[in-house]
């Protein structure tokens, strides 16, 4: 039995669910009510618990597979291995202080407090530039530290920079930048293939995202025009129409982002009937 741990809430709970489902695991049975669901797969359990968790649970085996944000991973200093970047849950960890404050370096904080929830990244950064500062770890409400005299700085995480905005401070500079990560369990990797076809179906849904499957008919006598405006990953498909052998049926995968001007080189090109499909899944 593989167990999978997933945030039960937050930021990361909703993505994580909606991607695992796309993966051909959708939780089932309770869902985050409860401690532990199954999966469409009698071998898979989901095991919901705090982001900021999932690294040590996974690393100490509680958990096989994990899914929480790199900035945890790093946080806690978890052994675990490092799978897959889900390219979603982008965000940064930011030194920031308040917007009348006249420091506009981190060097210029020597001997001051800095307040985080991540008080072993803020140390090391800190140390990698050579600042002495006292650490103030806070569990939440970072950003009224400066107000209330208990810091002089923050770090904090910050994905568009609206709150630090709303909280009439400045951001100074990046410390690290984070998303989120598939994870596994060092020794269970190395012995249960189950991980790696989690690992597949996951990649799959990934690898399909923002790209389109075209589908067209095209006069034979204009195929070369056609192929030079859809490359396609490997070059198109090409197939004979049975019904009419001056008209080849042509498929290709392009990304989504070119589709509107796609197309209409096509048709100047030569091709009809174009049918654009959205792709769930592509395995490597």
């Amino acid at each position: 039995m593989i167990r999978i741990a997933i945030p039960n809430k937050g930021r990361l709970h909703d993505p994580t669910v909606s991607l695992l489902k796309e993966a051909g695991l959708p939780v089932l049975e309770g869902g985050t009510r409860k401690l532990f669901a199954k999966t469409s797969d009698p071998e898979i359990t989901y095991l919901f618990a705090r982001a900021a968790d999932i690294p040590e649970y996974v690393q100490d085996g509680a958990a096989d597979v994990g899914i929480t944000g790199l900035d945890l991973i790093n946080e806690t200093g978890s052994d675990v291995e490092i799978l897959l970047d889900l390219k979603f849950g982008s965000a940064n960890l930011v030194l920031a202080v308040p917007e009348d404050s006249p420091i506009t370096s981190a060097k210029e904080l020597e001997g001051m407090r800095v307040a985080t929830e991540f008080p072993n990244i803020t140390a090391k950064h800190f140390k990698n530039l050579g600042v002495n500062i006292e650490v103030i770890k806070v569990s939440g409400a970072c950003e009224m530290t400066p107000h209330v005299g208990i810091a002089d700085a923050i770090v904090d995480i910050s994905s568009s920079g609206t709150t630090l905005v709303t909280n009439h401070l400045k951001m100074i500079e990046k410390v690290f930048s984070s998303s989120v990560y598939l994870i596994a369990n060092k020794k269970t990797k190395e012995n249960n293939g189950k991980i790696g076809q989690i690992k597949t179906a996951v990649e799959s849904v990934l690898r399909a995202k923002g790209k389109r499957y075209l589908m067209m008919n095209v006069p034979a006598d204009s195929l070369e025009t056609v192929k030079k405006v859809l490359p396609g990953l490997a070059g198109p498909t090409v197939m004979k129409v049975e019904s009419d052998d001056s008209i080849l049926a042509v498929h290709a995968v392009v990304d989504a982002d070119g589709i509107f001007a796609t197309v209409d080189e096509l048709k100047k090109a030569g091709a009809k009937d174009i049918l654009v499909v959205p792709i769930e899944r592509m395995m490597p």
